[in-house]
């Protein structure tokens, strides 16, 4: 299936007035790759070619595009009740929202608060960190530990506890300053073409406690980490890691904060990555898949003690100074319980746990191709590591990507590290298809 036909696609007079986001726009606007449509598993571009999508959008349209219960939902909606409030008012659809998203959540996360980004949804789980440990009489647990490589969003809370070199020199100046990292765990050689988690490198979790030596565990609120992280290039942890920060998290008493706003709604092939490697976090932040990408949608999901625990501190009136004009909006809300809907219908976190032995496959397939030097996977997702050229990081990847999008083949880069995360819905035949263009364009790169 492709983009419908019968929509207009109109190419923009200029592209001067838009300043992109984590674009190089001089040269992007020189030679403009600009979509149109989109149905299915694949994008129109503005001059009526498919495109097929292998990054899911963003990391977010799980569903696939153009979802029609998804998009009547929201028409709906917004004929009914396009805005409403979200400080001391409220609406039916963010509460029944809630419920249903907490129905999917590990353990007892059982509230939602909402946001309209995985940006603010980490800010927002920061800021929450915060509040309980001031309710629990302890307001000098202030520190975060977060991990290198890690991406976390955008906001100044995010960025800090992130660990991308090039997002944090950027405003450096103005970053949180009792901050941490973990080391990554990427670069371990024994891990290198790994299928699924790798085996080795468990025991770089222990550096939590050299942090917990020099800063006090009385110090620390929380520990944020991906699961999988995914913008930095697609890192599996590995067997043993998430569990040996969760134990280090308990013995001192610290929050564990798992950042699922890529892994979560059936990425990994279950609803959340904390169950398909089984370790039960504090908070979890969400957001891409939790609306198929249809309307901006972040959330923090929150275990009960904690929610309680900063409600009840307050004996009367606002509990948490913190909030978004647009938080629980009704469109967004529509998009999310139509969403979740869709997923439960079609099985698809299923069919993505099914489909992952395929794909894993598929993928490691282009071993020994030219410049690949590491790939690695987990449910519907992968990583493709090509060798940088000599003093021009990064300019292979780019590469890749025009190459990609030349041939009708929608990717992600980070670096010289092609991401590869396409729609649950994908069929096979398009799986070989993906790796076949991947595979030729790879051949063709200097």
């Amino acid at each position: 299936m492709t983009a419908t036909q019968n929509f207009v696609i109109e190419a923009p007079t200029s592209l001067e007035e838009l300043w992109m986001p984590f674009t190089a726009n001089k040269a992007f606007k020189q030679s403009p790759r600009l979509l149109g449509a989109s149905q299915g598993m694949y994008y129109t571009s503005v001059d009526g070619r498919s495109i097929l999508d292998g990054a899911a959008g963003l990391w977010c349209v799980n569903a696939g595009h153009g979802r029609e219960p998804i998009v009547r939902a929201i028409a709906e909606t917004a004929a009914n009740l396009d805005f409403a409030p979200a400080f001391q008012m409220g609406h039916p659809l963010s509460f029944r929202l809630a419920t249903e998203v907490a129905k999917l959540m590990p353990g007892d996360i059982d509230h939602l608060f909402f946001a309209n980004s995985g940006s603010e949804a980490v800010d927002s789980a920061l800021k929450i960190a915060l509040a309980y440990w001031r309710a629990r009489g302890k307001p000098e647990r202030v520190r975060f530990v977060g991990r290198q490589r890690a991406y976390h969003g955008v906001g100044f809370g995010g960025i800090s506890v992130g660990g991308i070199p090039f997002t944090r020199e950027a405003f450096a100046a103005q970053l949180l300053p009792q901050v941490d990292h973990l080391p990554h765990t990427h670069g371990i050689a024994e891990n290198y073409f790994s299928r699924g988690q790798p085996l080795h490198g468990a025991q770089r979790a222990d550096e939590l406690e050299t942090i917990v030596a020099k800063r006090g565990a009385e110090t620390i609120a929380a520990v944020i980490v991906e699961p999988v992280a995914g913008s930095t290039g697609v890192l599996v942890p590995p067997v043993g890691y998430l569990e040996r920060l969760r134990a280090i998290c308990d013995r001192h008493g610290i929050l564990l904060i798992f950042d699922e706003v890529i892994t979560g709604f059936g990425r990994t092939g279950a609803a959340f990555a904390s169950q398909r490697f089984g370790v039960m976090p504090d908070m979890m932040t969400i957001a891409k898949g939790l609306t198929n990408g249809a309307v901006p949608m972040g959330a923090v999901g929150v275990r009960h003690e904690i929610y309680e625990t900063v409600v009840n501190a307050t004996p009367a009136g606002i509990e948490f100074f913190h909030g978004y004009t647009y938080s629980g909006h009704p469109l967004a809300s529509a998009a999310g319980l139509a969403t979740l809907k869709v997923y439960k219908d079609e099985g698809l976190f299923e069919r993505a746990a099914e489909l992952a032995p395929y794909w894993e496959d598929a993928v490691h397939s282009l071993r020994g191709l030219p410049h690949v030097i590491d790939i690695r996977n987990i449910g519907l997702v992968a990583g493709i590591e090509l060798e940088s050229r000599e003093g021009k990081p990064g300019a292979r990847g780019l590469d890749a990507l025009i190459a990609c999008f030349n041939e009708g083949l929608l990717i992600r880069v980070t670096g010289d590290i092609i991401a590869l995360s396409p729609p649950l819905i994908i069929e096979k035949g398009q799986v070989d298809h993906l790796v076949e263009v991947l595979s030729g364009v790879i051949r063709e790169l200097q």
